[in-house]
């Protein structure tokens, strides 16, 4: 049965709301302050950062972590016609985890994601097969039977990207990373930047108190006109700031006075961090948007005493996954940057010496069918997906590893695969990490109490 999110929020919101009404504070501060009181959740002296690595399109699970032994190699190649990868081609990228998987199953990285595999077999990688957005545990008969909740949508971008991002379809205003920072703004000196996306809008960074900030690859993004001379003149720089941060009895100029005001500090506020962090020893590959993205996310790590912050959220993310032709040769190329991206991330870390307090994971709106299309693949549900760090128990797989197979007893067809793993539950183990308490998971998470597993052990 589905857990109203609203209902555990109005609870908690009343509670300290009539916890502070007791002690006779006026109503207006009562209710500010009860707001408030959603983001305390927790204290922390230590410093952890979570990253969202998103593919937006939808990865292809079966080229990504494929079948290596003889047995499910043979089915796999004879299912996916025309995408296989050639077995020859993943002996270097194998996995040898510590608990093997039943059956004499193995599998395999994609022959591009060499870096990846080194940091598995170091121990910093883990895997978590076929999991992806459900409302309760689902079987097949109940799938089919349509007799428990789903996910809206299911096979729409769009929908579930939002869904992968917030546990609802689009149009939902804040995401789990954006509520683990509402959890986490009275632990920062500065509230402002416990949510980062390097990637424009998104939802996964939107909380219900706290704000997402965005940034550039280069940096901070300033006012056009007042940081940099207007037309070429000072004056009108500095007459443009005055009008717009300027105090008003209306309403609505006001807050939007504020809103300039805030935004004016903080880009300064992070140009003055950024422009003190040393070059980086490590390597970030050039030509490489992912990578790009993640260098800047490691340069405010590396700033997180200068700007005042114990806990962050980030998010950034690498397109052109939606193939439903060409994969063959476009679907490398894009695991190409996924590897060398995030080990170069990891590797800042490493340098940093914070790559114990850092966790990086990957997302995508679905996994794609197991049934080729021809030379591409098409919308599916299920995928496989990495996390990786130093605080990660990797060179493991965690969750269910499913049998190459088209309509057989894991997939709803064409092989999109039926999760077996939430990602309330995936969720749950990152929120854990962070510190959230198993009392407030459900303030971060709504299903989750659908579970009676909510921390999968990959971290």
């Amino acid at each position: 049965m589905s857990i109203d999110p609203k209902a555990s929020e109005r609870r908690a919101f009343l509670r300290r709301a009539g916890q502070l009404g007791v002690a006779g504070i006026a109503a207006p501060w009562a209710i500010n302050l009860a707001s408030m009181g959603e983001a305390a959740a927790f204290t922390a002296s230590d410093y952890k950062a979570l990253v969202c690595v998103f593919l937006y399109g939808g990865n292809d699970y079966g080229n990504t972590v494929v079948p290596y032994d003889a047995t499910n190699y043979a089915k796999y190649a004879a299912i996916r016609t025309g995408i296989a990868t050639p077995r020859a081609s993943l002996a270097a990228t194998a996995l040898t985890p510590t608990v093997a998987l039943p059956n004499g199953q193995q599998l395999a990285l994609a022959p591009e994601m060499t870096a990846l595999k080194s940091l598995f077999d170091a121990g910093k990688l883990a895997v978590q097969l076929n999991v992806g957005p459900l409302v309760q545990p689902t079987t097949l008969a109940q799938y089919n039977a349509k007799s428990v909740p789903l996910p809206p949508k299911l096979f729409s971008h769009n929908d579930q990207q939002s869904t992968w991002q917030a546990s609802s379809p689009e149009g939902a205003v804040n995401g789990w990373g954006g509520r683990l920072g509402d959890m986490a703004m009275s632990n920062n000196g500065n509230a402002t930047f416990s949510c980062i996306s390097v990637s424009g809008n998104a939802v996964f960074v939107a909380g219900r108190n706290a704000l997402q900030y965005q940034l550039s690859t280069s940096g901070a993004v300033p006012i056009a006109g007042i940081k940099s001379a207007a037309f070429g003149s000072t004056a009108i720089s500095t007459a443009i700031q005055s009008l717009s941060t300027q105090t008003s009895s209306h309403v609505l100029m006001n807050e939007y006075s504020r809103i300039i005001q805030r935004s004016i500090a903080s880009e300064s506020a992070v140009s003055a961090a950024l422009t003190g962090v040393a070059p980086f020893t490590t390597a970030f590959p050039a030509g490489n948007s992912l990578a790009t993205q993640l260098q800047v996310v490691a340069k405010m790590i590396a700033a997180r005493n200068v700007l005042g912050v114990k806990r962050q959220v980030f998010f950034v993310s690498l397109g052109g996954f939606d193939l439903h032709d060409y994969l063959p040769s476009q679907h490398p190329p894009l695991l190409t940057n996924i590897s060398n991206a995030m080990a170069a991330f990891y590797n800042a870390t490493v340098e940093l010496g914070v790559q114990n307090s850092v966790t990086a994971f990957t997302a995508s709106d679905f996994g794609r069918t197991f049934a080729s299309n021809g030379d591409g693949s098409d919308h599916g549900w299920g995928s496989h997906h990495f996390v990786l760090g130093g605080a990660v128990n990797g060179q493991r797989f965690y969750g269910t590893a499913p049998a190459p197979a088209v309509n057989g007893t894991e997939d709803v067809g064409q092989g999109r695969l039926l999760p077996t793993t939430s990602v309330d539950q995936f969720a749950a183990t990152l929120a854990t990490w962070f510190g959230v308490s198993a009392s407030e998971l459900l303030t971060v998470i709504p299903n989750i109490g659908n579970y009676s597993t909510k921390n999968l052990g990959f971290v």
